[in-house]
């Protein structure tokens, strides 16, 4: 039984894909059993922390013995919602959007990249890896055809405010945003900034710092 509710950190919900992703390379060793102690040593985190992130939506390992791979995969897999797969699109194919999408068809059995859309008429059409990038006035009309979960944001810093009231006005409520940019959303839509740049740039303090 998985236990979900909004009453969980997100710092706990940041962690999960690493063990998720820690267990599938378990499976695809064809490991059985693991022991929290074992998941610390392959994530970084305390084997204390793992249990406790766990606890939040139920018990799943056995005292003395861990945790049966495959069960707890799946098990993470329906917290997360990955238990079916997730319709996304990506809204700007540039060479970041070009990136991701080729990577989420090819690395990622988690999503399935529904459509791409672009302004840009040398991209419009386009088939990447059977992707078919279009107009970014049709995303409504495709939001009608598809479930369509989330949105992955690469525009430039310019276009990044229209964009996201298309994708807005277009149904979709997350959405995963690399365009350099604070977004203005309603409350009810949840954004997630990932910005290279300033990644970037806080590490190369770590490479100029004096040891």
């Amino acid at each position: 039984m998985v236990n979900r509710n909004g009453d969980v950190p997100k710092s706990v919900i940041r962690r999960l894909p690493v063990y998720l992703r820690t267990l599938d390379i378990l499976i695809r060793n064809e490991q059985e059993i693991v022991s929290s102690r074992e998941l610390s040593e392959k994530t970084g985190f305390t084997a204390e922390q793992i249990r406790k992130d766990l606890t939040f939506f139920g018990a799943f390992g056995t005292r003395g013995t861990g945790y049966t791979v495959k069960y707890l995969r799946d098990m993470i897999l329906k917290i997360i919602g990955l238990d079916e797969r997730t319709s996304i699109v990506v809204v700007g194919v540039g060479h970041l959007g070009t990136a991701l999408i080729r990577y989420n068809v090819t690395k990622n059995p988690y999503v399935n990249v529904v459509a791409a859309f672009d302004v840009d008429p040398s991209v419009v059409d386009k088939d990447i890896l059977g992707v078919k990038v279009l107009h970014i006035s049709k995303m409504k009309e495709v939001m009608k055809e598809y479930n369509i979960k989330v949105a992955i944001l690469t525009v430039n810093t310019e276009s990044a405010q229209e964009a996201v009231e298309y994708i807005i006005k277009s149904g979709i409520r997350v959405i995963f945003n690399f365009a350099p940019v604070k977004l203005i959303v309603p409350e009810n839509v949840h954004v997630h900034n990932a910005d290279l740049s300033i990644e970037l740039q806080s590490l190369i303090y770590y490479a100029t710092v004096e040891k």
